[in-house]
């Protein structure tokens, strides 16, 4: 499966997700669709990003969005991150890396002087029709929200 570009449709895809669910792109049809992509359950850029989403749930909300967060991390792991941090919105399991693969978000990274595969953190826009419409890659969590917010804003969302 070749990976998405902006401006072209998403294939439908399905992950298992938090709540013993398999989410499938289908299911959000009419609504924008924020997809973050972070590596790892329980680290602090991590745990920061999902907070910052979280905070600002009922903003995204209102303006027809929903978000949903993937990591490579179990549906069980998932479920305890989602419990302990309260975060309103599921958590999607791709321990197959089949939708990291699909938005190219794991890259060679070093860690501790040692290269190793991870998920880039980013963020994908996903318009209420199935179109990729906004991309954020190497994502800084400080001011991320922010930016996510104010182009769905300027989008009218």
């Amino acid at each position: 499966m070749s990976s998405v570009t902006l401006g072209n449709s998403i294939p439908n895809f399905e992950s298992m997700s938090t709540g013993d669910k398999s989410i499938q792109l289908s299911d959000y049809q009419g609504k924008y669709l924020i997809l973050y992509f972070y590596p790892r359950d329980n680290t602090p850029g991590c745990t920061t990003e999902g907070q910052n989403f979280r905070d600002k749930t009922a903003e995204f909300e209102a303006l027809n969005t929903v978000i949903l967060g993937v990591s490579r991390d179990s549906v069980r792991v998932h479920e305890g991150f989602k419990t302990k941090q309260s975060f309103p919105f599921d958590l999607l399991s791709d321990q197959e890396e089949k939708l990291c693969n699909l938005f190219d978000v794991i890259k060679m990274k070093n860690m501790y002087g040692k290269q190793v595969r991870g998920i880039e953190r980013s963020t994908f826009l996903i318009d209420p029709n199935g179109i990729l419409i906004h991309e954020w890659r190497k994502v800084k969590v400080k001011m991320h929200i922010d930016e996510v917010l104010q182009t769905l804003t300027e989008l009218g969302a």
